[in-house]
């Protein structure tokens, strides 16, 4: 699933082909891919254009940990979620050729504000095209009539931004939870932007068992853990993220992050760092990948007090 670094790729590639241009929804193929669920039927010829930000003119693009958004000037916002195989791209290609590729499901002409919008899609439609195409089905695209609605959302529902992710609040919202760290890392509310590639990459860094309780952290590991995450990411938005299969960024280009990963994909091949075997096991539904060497399950000894020595 895009992560942080593959979603910051496509808001920061996207920019500059939609934000200040106007928007004509020429295409929607189905209606459940839009969230929530049934909110317009089942029929996609009776969503209303408007939603999709029709005849809007976008003012900025928006993202907070792997969500992202666009907002137009009258302040619609659609809010857009890549799932496993979603890509969000700007083409030149002809309509018809954009029409014709399968899981296409929507296609957005982009024009200058003023320019007269296509009625539908054809070869005579404004250029370039925006477009949104997910195999799998598991992204979608979320209507939001007010963008502040949608932003004081995200405030409720996401923990911090990970690219920025201090200390202090990394140790805060952990909490004293129990759970396994590298399951509370995945949790969006406690730290918006990490998934499964960076969180395995960051706990090595971190030279953390993904299995340690979250509580069990002294406040040393938490701050290099909060350390890692913000290099691993950063180092990863600089290279335009990793393409595993299906990410493109919104010029259709693949991110260059994948031959960086140091344990992630990795199980059962020798650590970078001290050749032992990488191991792999299954953590919250996902494979998790770490190096029992460098990751010890127990965590540094804790220091006798003075009144034991």
């Amino acid at each position: 699933m895009p992560e942080l670094p593959e979603v910051d790729a496509v808001v920061r590639t996207l920019a500059p082909h939609v934000v200040g241009r106007a928007v004509h929804l020429l295409h929607l193929g189905r209606a459940d891919i839009l969230e929530p669920a049934g909110r317009f039927g089942s029929d996609a010829q009776a969503v209303p254009p408007e939603a999709l930000l029709h005849r809007g003119v976008i003012a900025r693009l928006l993202r907070r940990g792997k969500h992202m958004a666009a907002i137009t000037h009258d302040d619609r916002a659609l809010e857009v979620h890549l799932g496993m195989t979603g890509q969000w791209f700007i083409t030149t290609q002809p309509p018809e050729q954009v029409l014709a590729v399968k899981h296409t499901h929507a296609v957005w002409a982009v024009a200058e504000p003023n320019a007269t919008p296509a009625p539908a899609a054809s070869a005579a439609a404004p250029r370039p095209l925006l477009v949104f195409r997910d195999p799998r089905r598991f992204g979608n695209l979320k209507p939001w009539a007010s963008a502040p609605d949608m932003l004081a959302h995200w405030d409720a529902h996401l923990g911090p931004d990970a690219l920025h992710i201090t200390a202090e609040a990394l140790a805060a919202n952990l909490g004293h939870t129990k759970r396994a760290i590298k399951a509370a890392l995945l949790d969006q509310a406690v730290l918006a932007g990490v998934g499964n590639i960076y969180a395995d990459e960051a706990l090595f860094r971190s030279a953390i068992h993904p299995l340690r309780p979250g509580r069990s952290l002294r406040p040393a590991e938490v701050a290099t853990l909060a350390e890692a995450i913000r290099g691993v990411l950063a180092q990863a938005v600089a290279a335009g993220g990793s393409t595993l299969r299906d990410f493109v960024n919104g010029d259709g280009e693949p991110g260059r992050y994948s031959d960086n990963h140091e344990v992630y994909g990795r199980g059962g091949r020798p650590c970078y760092r001290c050749n032992t075997t990488l191991q792999s096991i299954v953590l919250s539904q996902r494979t998790t990948v770490f190096c029992p060497a460098c990751q010890p399950r127990r965590g540094p000894r804790k220091e006798p007090s003075r009144a034991t020595r």
